[in-house]
């Protein structure tokens, strides 16, 4: 035992070292702010700080009467003596203030709470999934649609958000995959800072910013096997050059907060990882905001086996960086005991405290804690003409057209006998998408509803097909998917034989993705195949509209169907933007921002990997790199989407061929519009670095541009590469760029693309 305190007293004072190093780069950037927050920060007990540090959600309905329940009538007292920095899960503006009253009023400093909620997509009016929202490759739409939630959700009184998620994701098992931007760093990047601007705007304490919150720090897309809440282990050179960017991007943005992650990293809870909080963090970028914990994520230190109890949890965690307490009980019922014993240095709680008083400051809280606080505004801003124009347009420009033979798409308006098939098609619930904030049950604009608002005289027929679900449908309950009645089909088969084409809405009720929405087997659940194969046999012109939060499985329906179109869950406008794109309204123009599988035991997959020894089989025989029954490449790549009409690529030219410190070179191709109607392109352009002290992947994302041209129009795009895009986190444990050659793409997607060379001298 005595080595133990002997230990943990040791890390304290090393802990204490970093925290002072990092409050001398804070106090410089605004000392106006500063100077309120050490004023006030003297006037505040041990216990007064401390409770600064919780955070709790709502335990009852606070326009109600007072709780009954011990449990919420604890909390009711705790705010009231300021024993709560934060609350959680309080929405609307009747009851974000009364809760700040009771906080303001009765307290003995009348510190007020910061009101914080899940606004992933939107709050009210919902955006397309983060996912889906990647896949325009447009991070001015990311950043509009997070303007607009901030709006909306500063109405009620919220201060706070718990997005973006920023987590790079390999593993389409994982239910939160749908939260992030996909799998690359470097667009995953542009989309992160994007939203935190969008959510945060460039005052914090505009009435209609809300502070942004970057999570989940970090690498919990990289957790085993896909399964939620699981283990990482991962590379030093991984961490930096691929999962970190994104987070970066959030820091350069100013984001407020931090959130760290459920998984452990290398055997070590991130929620205990000083390396993450304070190394990282707060030390090497410079981040002078807070760290808020995961739910329970210091309680869950005990489960991971680093801590014996509450008070080993509660040490650990405050001395590796995390600020904020998330209903774990750990902080308030043990940190004044830790240090009165000295334990844990004062200064600490002060470090703590200090960082979450500045964002109550900047929030403009202490001017006026009821200033968000607004029914007349509430009542005029959701849902809004303004908002919901702005849904539609996002939800279009996010689909992917991932397949269309003989050119079925677009759909003409007129004469034709259309099918639509399918429960997803009806469902005005389904397009709002997972983690879906205070959107109202079944108020999305269903494909059928689109598609009848946006035809002209053909005539639309609907039928649902075999149940997909059954039973209750919930963020809380585990979907049940129907396996045994296939009422339906026969009426779907008789449809789809007397239409001229098909239109048929598959993929994954959004209650399949999100947390804890982990699968193994990532194909179309239920009779969704079944119901595909028996329609096509009686009509080959099908259009196979997608819904979904994760890439999927999609062989069969790749290899016969003649178009396919990757909506995922689009939000509130979901089906006019979906109707927009197959009549013509809208040519698409998205791209996938992860790669398609051609099946499960290919997960974790991505276009950033590594060659190994044997990547090719040179040699004809069966000792290479490969799977025996199945393609080792994806169904469809990283960066993959068609259009209604055709590019050429032609004329790539490097402004050199040589490269050195302080230069750039200017890359330029031409792309013309080799088809019929106007449309818009993303150019992508790759690199590799061919020769490195570690391995290098064979190809990374380093730029992008989306560029629209009428028909037979040309356009010169030019990218511009220095020795920063070159740079990459090696064996050194520095970030460098190595001298040697480099391959360079230019193309439409990562499997394609025009090819040239240069060198870094």
């Amino acid at each position: 035992m005595q080595k133990l305190i002997i230990s943990l007293l040791l890390m304290s004072v090393i802990a204490v070292a970093c925290q002072k190093g990092d409050h001398t780069k804070t106090s410089q950037k605004d000392s106006a702010v500063d100077t309120k927050v050490e004023a006030l920060i003297s006037k505040m007990t041990l216990i007064e700080k401390i409770g600064q540090l919780n955070q709790y959600s709502s335990r009852w309905e606070m326009t109600g009467p007072a709780p009954e329940s011990v449990d919420s009538m604890s909390l009711y007292n705790m705010v009231k003596e300021g024993k709560v920095g934060s609350m959680l899960n309080i929405t609307g503006a009747v009851a974000t203030r009364k809760i700040q009253t009771w906080a303001v009023d009765s307290s003995r400093l009348g510190i007020p709470l910061i009101l914080a909620y899940d606004v992933i997509h939107g709050y009210e009016t919902m955006f397309p999934i983060p996912l889906a929202e990647a896949a325009s490759w447009e991070p001015e739409l990311a950043k509009k649609s997070s303007r607009i939630a901030a709006i909306e959700a500063s109405a009620v009184g919220l201060h706070w958000t718990f997005a973006p998620m920023v987590d790079i994701a390999r593993d389409a098992r994982w239910g939160r995959f749908m939260e992030g931007a996909g799998e690359d760093p470097y667009l995953g990047a542009k989309m992160a800072y994007a939203r935190v601007k969008g959510f945060q705007g460039d005052d914090l304490s505009d009435e209609t910013t809300i502070a942004a919150c970057a999570k989940h720090f970090a690498a919990y897309g990289f957790i085993e096997s896909g399964r939620d809440y699981n283990v990482v282990q991962i590379s030093d050179p991984t961490l930096h050059n691929i999962v970190f960017p994104p987070f970066k991007a959030c820091v350069d943005a100013g984001v407020a907060t931090f959130m760290n992650a459920f998984n452990t990293i290398n055997e070590t809870p991130a929620t205990a990882s000083s390396y993450l909080q304070r190394d990282i963090l707060k030390g090497e970028w410079g981040f002078d905001g807070f760290v808020v914990s995961d739910w329970n994520s210091i309680g869950e230190l005990l489960p991971h086996g680093v801590a014996a109890d509450k008070m080993e949890a509660a040490f650990k965690a405050i001395t590796a960086g995390s600020d904020m307490d998330m209903e774990g009980n750990a902080y308030i019922n043990n940190l004044e005991e830790l240090v009165n014993e000295g334990k844990v240095d004062e200064a600490l709680i002060d470090d703590a405290v200090r960082r979450i008083l500045k964002i109550k400051f900047k929030l403009g809280l202490f001017d006026d804690p009821y200033k968000y606080c607004n029914p007349e505004r509430e009542k005029s801003v959701m849902r809004c003409d303004e908002h919901l124009a702005a849904a539609k347009e996002a939800a279009k420009r996010s689909i992917v057209l991932l397949k269309n033979d003989n050119k079925l798409l677009p759909l003409k308006k007129d004469g034709l006998k259309i099918a639509v098939i399918g429960e997803l098609a009806g469902s005005k619930d389904v397009p709002l998408g997972s983690w879906r904030a205070k959107a109202i049950t079944n108020s999305a604009v269903s494909l059928l509803e689109g598609m009848k608002n946006t035809t002209g005289s053909s005539v639309i027929e609907f039928v649902k097909g075999p149940a997909y679900t059954e039973g209750l449908r919930s963020f809380t309950t585990e979907l049940k998917i129907n396996t045994t009645d296939k009422s339906g089909m026969g009426a779907a088969k008789l449809l789809a034989a007397k239409s001229d084409v098909v239109v048929i809405a598959l993929g994954e009720d959004c209650w399949q993705t999100g947390e804890g929405r982990s699968q193994t087997d990532i194909s179309m659940k239920g009779f969704q195949q079944e119901l595909l194969e028996e329609v096509y046999k009686v009509n080959k012109n099908v259009v196979v509209v997608l819904m979904n939060g994760r890439p999927i499985e999609i062989n069969w329906m790749a290899e016969n169907v003649p178009a396919i179109v990757e909506c995922w869950h689009l939000g509130s406008e979901a089906g006019i933007g979906i109707a927009e794109v197959l009549f013509g309204d809208y040519n698409p123009a998205g791209k996938l921002p992860v790669s398609f599988p051609r099946a499960v035991g290919q997960q974790p997959l991505y276009y950033n990997h590594f060659n190994t020894g044997r990547p090719t089989n040179g040699e004809g025989n069966v000792f290479w790199s490969h799977y025996t029954d199945e393609s080792k490449t994806p169904l469809f790549p990283f960066g993959y989407g068609l259009s209604y009409t055709s590019f050429s690529y032609s004329d790539l030219k490097l402004s050199s061929n040589e490269l050195s410190s302080g230069d750039k070179i200017l890359v330029k191709a031409s792309v013309t519009n080799t088809g019929d109607v106007a449309g818009e392109e993303i150019v992508q352009l790759y690199i590799r670095d061919l020769v490195g002290s570690i391995s290098r992947p064979v190809k990374e994302l380093k730029g992008f541009e989306k560029i629209r041209l009428e028909p037979k129009e040309t356009k010169v795009v030019t990218f511009e590469i220095t020795t920063k895009d070159l740079e990459f986190y090696g064996a050194s444990g520095k970030w460098t760029a190595e001298p040697g050659e480099f391959n360079l793409w230019v193309g439409p997607n990562s499997a394609e693309g025009m090819e040239a060379n240069f060198v870094l001298k």
